[in-house]
């Protein structure tokens, strides 16, 4: 993670890769794996924070089992999946309690020394090692949409980023990452949501023939004015429940659709088995 975003270390001092904090107005209960169980108790003041175990009494279990009736659970619909919102609204159907997604993040309403986020610059992943053209790349993804019948879909796993648009940055610690967004389109030219201080040079060049390029606040204008009478394809399980929100509040219609880079990434060409070889 980058630093900007470790709001569960700032809020309860736990640092483990895995977490969530549920914080109510007389309780705060911090759900961790087995890996990390530990830890969190010498990490999270024991008078504040109940620990609980992530895997075998998760959030919306916990909640649906001790929540009141008609309880209101706030979330930023940023950093929850469609399907982790799924789950949790589910759950507190039965308690004819309500999921709330919130317009702020209220820890960074809070946390007056948050770091900015990060704008390492990214650069060029060279066609040697990549094997195959980010144009072709692009090219096979919007073949992937017109043959589901999607028109268009948000790209919102970094390392699918990385591997459309053949890029690398340096976004996050240990991971050769660039953060961002893209839309892909059956048909027309994606457009890249990425801060324009990590693109200068010979990255804008390259990334100016592939794509629209925006900054990442213009995420949501974008998918707004696209979304009207389109299908737009969303992965359940990597894209936030906020871009759900955003394609019905402007008379889209959202489908489960798996991120289409997962797959074609995870199959190596020759170039990036051979890069594999050389690194290890």
């Amino acid at each position: 993670m980058p630093a900007s975003a470790e709001r569960l270390s700032w809020l309860t001092g736990f640092t483990g890769s895995a977490g969530v904090a549920l914080i109510l107005r007389s309780r705060a209960i911090l759900f961790v794996d087995g890996r990390y169980t530990l830890q969190a108790r010498g990490q999270a003041d024991p008078d504040l924070f109940e620990i609980e175990s992530l895997v075998e009494n998760p959030p919306h279990k916990w909640m649906a089992d001790n929540l009141s009736k008609g309880a209101r659970i706030g979330f930023d619909p940023w950093l929850h999946t469609i399907g982790e919102v799924r789950t949790l609204r589910k759950a507190l159907q039965k308690l004819q309690a309500e999921a709330v997604p919130l317009d702020v993040n209220l820890i960074d309403t809070i946390w007056e020394d948050q770091p900015p986020p990060p704008a390492e610059p990214a650069r060029v992943h060279p066609l040697d090692l990549a094997g195959e053209a980010a144009a072709d790349k692009l090219s096979r993804l919007a073949e992937k949409l017109a043959e589901e019948d999607v028109q268009h879909t948000v790209l919102t796993d970094p390392a699918s980023l990385a591997w459309a648009f053949n890029i690398r940055g340096s976004d996050v610690p240990h991971t050769p990452l660039a953060l961002g967004f893209a839309i892909l389109s059956a048909s027309g030219k994606p457009h890249l949501f990425v801060n324009p201080k990590k693109i200068a040079g010979e990255v804008e060049a390259h990334l100016r023939e592939l794509a629209e390029l925006h900054a990442p606040e213009e995420l949501e204008p974008v998918l707004a004015s696209l979304s009207k009478g389109a299908t737009i394809g969303l992965d359940d399980a990597l894209a936030a429940e906020r871009l759900r929100l955003l394609v019905d509040e402007n008379g889209g219609t959202t489908v489960n659709f798996t991120d289409p880079a997962s797959l074609p990434r995870a199959m190596k060409n020759e170039a990036e088995l051979q890069g594999a070889r050389a690194a290890h």
